[in-house]
Formats: C-alpha cells, sequence, structure tokens
C-alpha cells in the first residue's frame, strides 16, 4: 500500500511540477524585453515584436529623440496595483517630472526654438529581441499598433494567478466570521482553522487520533482503492504486470500464473532491494574513490621518478660526451701519427727508386731495385686458420625420454661447422621419483651422488642422436660436443631426462566398433584422431538442450593388457571441449556401448567419471578416466596429489602419460615432460583392460609417436582383438 501511495503522491508532484514549469514559461512570454516586467499598454513595432509604451518612450529619449505624444493609460481594474500580479510587483510608472528630467538630461534645453521649425526627424529604435534598428517613421511610437491581445492575454493571466492564490479558509466557522484554515484533517477531508481543529477534535477521543496536514484543496485518500472496483481497497502486488491488485482484479485470466504477493511483503521486498543496491553503490564509491586515490598517487610517483630519470639521461648524455670528445682527440692523434709515419716512408722509398733510376746504366743494379720495387707490393693470402667448434646448444623442446632418448642441438651461428659428433650420457639415479625434465647440472652430480661411468657415442652425423637400451625409472644426464680439423670443441651444457617407469606399450586406435563412428577421423598409422560432430548432431538439434551426450564417441585401442606394467603417452588438443583418457575392462567397453540405450537421454551416462564421485562408493570400477577440456585438466577428490576434499583444475600438460600396473589394478597419470604424478586411480583388473579415449563434443588426440619408428619403416597393422558385435535390429 506503501508503495503505491508513494506512486500517487509521486505523480501528483510531477503534475504539479509540469503545470508549475508551464506558467513559469508562459509568464516570461507575457513580459516585456525592456523593463523585464508584465507588459502594460504594449504596442507592435514595425519588426512584430511588443514593448510597453512607456518603455518605448524612454527609449527614445535616452537615444536623443524628442518626447513622444502617450496615448492616455486606460483606468481599467487590471492595471490598477489591486489586481496586479502577487508573483510580482508592478514597479511605478513614470511620471511626467521622470521624463522631463531624462530630457533635460540627454537632449539639453533649447530656449526659444519652435518645434514648427525643426525639420521632420525619422526616428529608429533599437528593438532589444532582434538586435536591430527599426525605422518607425515620421510620428515615431504614433504609427505604432497596440497589441490588443496580448493586453487581453496578460488580463487574463493576472486574474487566474490572483484566483489562485487566494487563502484556503476554515469550511466550519460561520460566515461573519470566517477565519483562514490552518490546518487540514487527512480523515476528515476539511480544513479547519486552530479553535475548529480543537473542537471537532478533542483530546481523548477517536478523533484526535486522525493525521493533520496543511491546508489544501485536494486530500490524497486514505485508503487507496481500485480503479476499476471503487468499493474494493488494493491488497495485493502482481510481479508479472508491476502493479497493484484488488481481491475481485486477482481472481482474473490475466494474472493467472502470475506471482502475485500482499503489499506489505512486495513493500518490505522492495524496501529490503533497495537498501541493498545502495549499500552495494555506497561500498563500490569508496572503492572507487580509494583507486582515485590510488591513481593521483601513481601520477604524482611517476612525475618524480620523469623528473629523476631525466636528470640521469642528461648526466649520463653529458659523461659520454665527454668520453667521446677524450676518445675523438686521442683517435685524431693517433691517426695523425700514422699519417707522418706513412707518408715519411713513401718518400723514403720514392727517393731510393729515384736514384735507382738515375744510374741506368747499372743493369743489375736496377734488376736488383726492380725486384726490391716488386717485393713490397706484392700480395699474399693470409693462412686460415681453422678453430674448433663452440659447444652445441640443446634443443630442450624436441629432446625427450619415451622407449628410447631421443637427443637434438644445433651449432651457435658464430660457430665453425664441425665433421662429427660425439654424444655422452651416465645413468645418475634409479626410482628415486625426482623430477629432472631438462635440469641443467651442477658440477656433474645427481641428486643423491649416486651415477654410473659415461657412456659415448662416437662420429655421430647430423644434429641428433637416438640411445637405446636403457633402464627404466631412470635419471640420465646427456651432452655432446662437436669436432673438426682443430679437433674437439667444448662440452654443451648437461641435459636430464627421466625414462618411463615401465615398457612403453605400442597400440593404435581403432573405432570400427563404436556407436558413432561416423564422426571420428582418424589420421595416418591411426595414432591421431578427431572427432567432428556432424549431420547427427544437426537432425538431433531438437533435444540439444535436454542432453549433454549426443556427440559422445569412443576410441580404443587394438591391444588388450593382461599382465605387468606398461606405460604409454598421448597429447590433447587444447581446444578440444571435452576428453576423457584412461583405460577400461573391454568385457564392459563391449557392453555400455552396444546395448540399443538411448545415447541423448539425459538419464544416460556412458562414463560416469571419477569427476562426478559416482564410483567412489566402488571399491574396482571397471573403468578409470581423467577428465581435459578448454585447456584444463580435472584432478578428481582423493587423488595421490590433491590434499582436499574436492576436484581441482590445473592447466593440461603438453604430453600426458599414463602407467598401468595390471597386478595392483592401479592407473596412474603423469606430466610426461617431467614424469610429476598427477593423479592414481584403481580399476578392477579381473579381465583384460585396454587403453580408451572418449570424445564428447569436438576434439583431437595424438599417441606418442615411438622414437624407434622415427628412423625405420611403418610396422604392420597390429590385429584388432576387439571385434564388432551387430546389435538387434
Amino acid at each position: 500500500m506503501a508503495d503505491a501511495e508513494l506512486q500517487t503522491f509521486t505523480s501528483i508532484m510531477d503534475a504539479l511540477v509540469r503545470i508549475n514549469s508551464n506558467m513559469k514559461s508562459i509568464e516570461r512570454e507575457l513580459h516585456c524585453p525592456v523593463c523585464e516586467e508584465m507588459v502594460k499598454q504594449p504596442i507592435v513595432l514595425p519588426c512584430m515584436h511588443s514593448v510597453c509604451v512607456m518603455c518605448a518612450a524612454e527609449v527614445l529619449v535616452q537615444r536623443g529623440y524628442p518626447p513622444p505624444e502617450l496615448p492616455p493609460e486606460p483606468n481599467t481594474p487590471n492595471s490598477s496595483p489591486i489586481t496586479r500580479s502577487p508573483r510580482q510587483t508592478r514597479r511605478p510608472l513614470p511620471k511626467t517630472d521622470r521624463l522631463d528630467r531624462v530630457i533635460r538630461t540627454v537632449c539639453g534645453t533649447h530656449p526659444g526654438r519652435r518645434r514648427k521649425d525643426t525639420p521632420p526627424v525619422i526616428m529608429l529604435f533599437p528593438c532589444p529581441t532582434c538586435k536591430k534598428d527599426v525605422e518607425l517613421g515620421e510620428k515615431g511610437l504614433a504609427d505604432c499598433l497596440r497589441n490588443l491581445t496580448l493586453e487581453r492575454i496578460v488580463e487574463r493571466y493576472r486574474h487566474t494567478v490572483s484566483i489562485g492564490s487566494m487563502a484556503i479558509m476554515c469550511q466550519f466557522c460561520k460566515p461573519p466570521q470566517a477565519l483562514e484554515a490552518t490546518k487540514g484533517c487527512a480523515d476528515c477531508r476539511s480544513n479547519f482553522c486552530n479553535e475548529c481543529f480543537k473542537l471537532y477534535h478533542p483530546w481523548g477521543t477517536p478523533r484526535a487520533q486522525h493525521e493533520h496536514i496543511l491546508p489544501t484543496t485536494s486530500f490524497r485518500p486514505k485508503v487507496l482503492v481500485c480503479v476499476e472496483h471503487e468499493q474494493e481497497k488494493l491488497q495485493f502486488y502482481c510481479r508479472s504486470c508491476q502493479r497493484l491488485l484488488c481481491a475481485l482484479c486477482k481472481l482474473r485470466r490475466t494474472h493467472s500464473g502470475h506471482k502475485v504477493l500482499p503489499i506489505a511483503l512486495a513493500y518490505q521486498t522492495l524496501k529490503e532491494k533497495i537498501t541493498k543496491e545502495m549499500n552495494y553503490i555506497w561500498a563500490n564509491q569508496d572503492a572507487v574513490q580509494a583507486q582515485i586515490t590510488q591513481v593521483e598517487s601513481g601520477i604524482a610517483q611517476t612525475e618524480v621518478n620523469s623528473g629523476v630519470a631525466n636528470e640521469q639521461l642528461n648526466q649520463s648524455v653529458s659523461e659520454l660526451r665527454g668520453v667521446l670528445a677524450e676518445r675523438q682527440v686521442s683517435l685524431a692523434m693517433t691517426l695523425e701519427g700514422a699519417h707522418a709515419q706513412r707518408a715519411s716512408s713513401l718518400n723514403a722509398q720514392l727517393s731510393e727508386k729515384q736514384s735507382l733510376l738515375e744510374n741506368a746504366g747499372l743493369l743489375h743494379t736496377l734488376r736488383s731495385c726492380s725486384k726490391k720495387l716488386i717485393s713490397p707490393v706484392s700480395c699474399r693470402l693470409p693462412e686460415q686458420h681453422t678453430t674448433a667448434p663452440l659447444a652445441p646448444v640443446i634443443d630442450t623442446q624436441k629432446t625427450l625420454a619415451y622407449d628410447q632418448l631421443y637427443l637434438c642441438w644445433r651449432l651457435p651461428l658464430d660457430s665453425a661447422p664441425a665433421w662429427h659428433y660425439s654424444v655422452d650420457y651416465q645413468r645418475k639415479a634409479a626410482g628415486a621419483g625426482a623430477l629432472w625434465g631438462g635440469v641443467r647440472s651442477e658440477g656433474g652430480k645427481g641428486c643423491n651422488g649416486a651415477h654410473s661411468p659415461w657412456q659415448r657415442l662416437e662420429d655421430v652425423g647430423g644434429t641428433s642422436a637416438v640411445i637405446d637400451r636403457l633402464e627404466m625409472d631412470s635419471v640420465y644426464v646427456l651432452r655432446v660436443r662437436g669436432c673438426n680439423k682443430a679437433g674437439y670443441g667444448e662440452y654443451s651444457e648437461e641435459v636430464y631426462l627421466h625414462t618411463p617407469p615401465a615398457p612403453v606399450l605400442s597400440f593404435c586406435l581403432d573405432s570400427r566398433w563404436s556407436l558413432h563412428a561416423e564422426r571420428v577421423a582418424l589420421g595416418k598409422g591411426q595414432t591421431y584422431a578427431r572427432s567432428v560432430p556432424g549431420m547427427t548432431l544437426l537432425q538431433a538439434a531438437d533435444r540439444a538442450l535436454t542432453s549433454c551426450h549426443l556427440t559422445t564417441d569412443l576410441l580404443v585401442g587394438d591391444v588388450p593388457i593382461t599382465q605387468g606394467r606398461h606405460y604409454w603417452a598421448c597429447s590433447v588438443e587444447p581446444g578440444s571441449y571435452l576428453v576423457k583418457v584412461g583405460v577400461g575392462v573391454e568385457a564392459k567397453l563391449k557392453e555400455w556401448f552396444h546395448l540399443p540405450q538411448d545415447m541423448a537421454s539425459p538419464r544416460y551416462d556412458p562414463d560416469s567419471g571419477h569427476d562426478s564421485g559416482a564410483e567412489d562408493a566402488q571399491e574396482c570400477p571397471p573403468f578409470c578416466f581423467l577428465t581435459m577440456g578448454m585447456g584444463k585438466i580435472l584432478l578428481p577428490k582423493c587423488g595421490a596429489s590433491n590434499t582436499t576434499s574436492g576436484p581441482l583444475t590445473a592447466p593440461l600438460p603438453p604430453r600426458l602419460g599414463m602407467c598401468l600396473d595390471f597386478e595392483k589394478g592401479q592407473l596412474t597419470f603423469y606430466d610426461a615432460h617431467s614424469l610429476r604424478v598427477l593423479w592414481e586411480g584403481t580399476v578392477d583388473c579381473s579381465s583384460p583392460v585396454c587403453p580408451a579415449f572418449c570424445f564428447i563434443g569436438g576434439g583431437a588426440l595424438q599417441l606418442q609417436e615411438l622414437i624407434a619408428n622415427r628412423s625405420t619403416e611403418q610396422n604392420p597393422p597390429r590385429r584388432v582383438t576387439i571385434q564388432t558385435r551387430a546389435t538387434d535390429q
């Protein structure tokens, strides 16, 4: 109810403000541009603007024209001081003596001069509205017509204002002694003087509790009633329509299904919302003010730093100029000395040769002098000295350890060429679980000081080498140096590589038996896969909002695991939507992806995933997956590297490694670059287990290629162990 009353009061106040603004605008139009008061006896100038006739006469006299003959002022009630506008008091009209003073001041007196002797004067009146000199003619203001229309409008406006400003009288006083009202009763809807208000509202009665206001002619309603049902009170508020309702309006069909609240509850809700928003605004205002202060202090500090830097720059430039001047003087002196020495030497040689030419009779002397003359001029090529190559730079992005060690390097640009290289490697530690990927050695020792003798690969051609016959779960340190005619150069910086914790499993991808194989594209060698939602998703677009499994695709490895420990790695494209990587029981994979189930139903989930927590209640679930997507990796709760109670997200590593211990039923996920453990999970290994990859939406992945396959031909296609089972039509 309070909200509705506030809206009614606001609308009334807006209407009063608009009326007051319109009245002021009309009143400004009725003002004289000279005296800036309500016009009296307005005349129309030739430029169609209106001014008071008395104001026009004063302007002409001030400009040196003779005083005009003014028409007599009409004796009307509108011009009397009693009925003038209460908003402004009309200044007193200029008297005859006032005009005489103006005339004497501006024009002066000319005794003995007659008007008939003066030639006719064409008067120019400066219009204050259009800012131009208007020609009035010979008669001056007598030729200007009175603006009767504007005069009547002024008369009606003054009458209207005088009526609106009348005092409000008491409604209960007797007519002969009627007093002006001083109070109004909102409950009685009447105006009272002080005596009548006390008489009709005696102390100790219910009337004494009435609300008294200022006197007014329009009382606002005490209780809001419905506009359509005048006998019904407004009791409800419709949030959908944003309007007040009575009990009958609430029963209409137009408000069926809308959220209708009692007025008190709606008022309280709105009040709390406004209070919350106001608090938020004040809080943000403090924060913005703090930021402004911080920025201002930063600007001041920047100015100080700029001044200090400018001084330092000027000082450095001055010092540099002094050093350059000294160096210039030194070089000039050196150049002058070299020039003098060279000139004296050449002059001496010239004198010697000229003396030899004078003794032309002595042939042997001439021949010997010719040999001496030719000998200094002959040019000899400097001997080329070959230097040993500089220390190579190992490319840590391409160097990796998988089934073998692959080392890649390059020579610096300013290094001498190398004929061949020697690669040294040494086993440092085993099974310590340390992260050594790409770390430089300090002193050539491992983490625990244990190391084996250095081994070497001699006469390595090219800029890469492959090292085999390695031990699992060990740290190897590698270095390389170049050799040419000058001998061996310096060793490169040492790098550390951690071998996988188990033998590498080599397999390919197979998707011939999956349910949505038409959307999966395999690359050459079946080590690369990409899932692209196509026509199937377009045909199921009407169900796209009810399910997130419309594009579920499954790929498995073609090699089952039945015993031992195995390791493999893959890389997931960062732009993939959702990709699940892990292992699954071969029989369960067949069962889940060959049953005629509704894959588009939101109740069906082929992989509940450890991230959802659905398998927490099972001791050995048949699947173990890790979810990746959009450049992130989800580490489920209760993991080996996760000490919190809930799942965490981490950046997606460039390569993801997996190690399956079949006897323990444990799958460990690693960062394949540093072999850092990300998460450990359990899986049921009572039957053969296969590597599995699940796409939800678009995505792509690449299996880690064996280092041994880079220099050998492709192996023949492997036998697919999971066969396709036809479903019932």
